[in-house]
């Protein structure tokens, strides 16, 4: 796999906090910020698409969006419940 080596600046605290979290996940900085980066890009292009769906089918209703909820709720909860 490629990699592009960039040079980041970080608050102070978030730089303790994600060397914390990349040691409790037992994998570097880099590795750490490249998955969190990776996640970030996926909440972003669902969220754009979920807008060009209601471009062309209407915006979702408060209650679809509260089926939405409760359905993730219940699958992040088994998901947490796998590991």
């Amino acid at each position: 796999m490629a990699v592009k080596k960039l040079s980041v600046a970080l608050d102070d605290t978030v730089a303790r906090e994600v060397a914390l979290a990349a040691d409790r996940a037992g994998v570097s900085v880099s590795a750490w910020l490249n998955h969190a980066a990776e996640n970030e890009l996926a909440i972003e292009a669902g969220l754009d698409a979920v807008r060009e769906w209601e471009v062309e089918h209407g915006e979702l209703t408060a209650e679809e969006l509260a089926a939405a909820d409760k359905l993730l709720d219940r699958v992040l909860r088994d998901a947490r419940r796998a590991s």
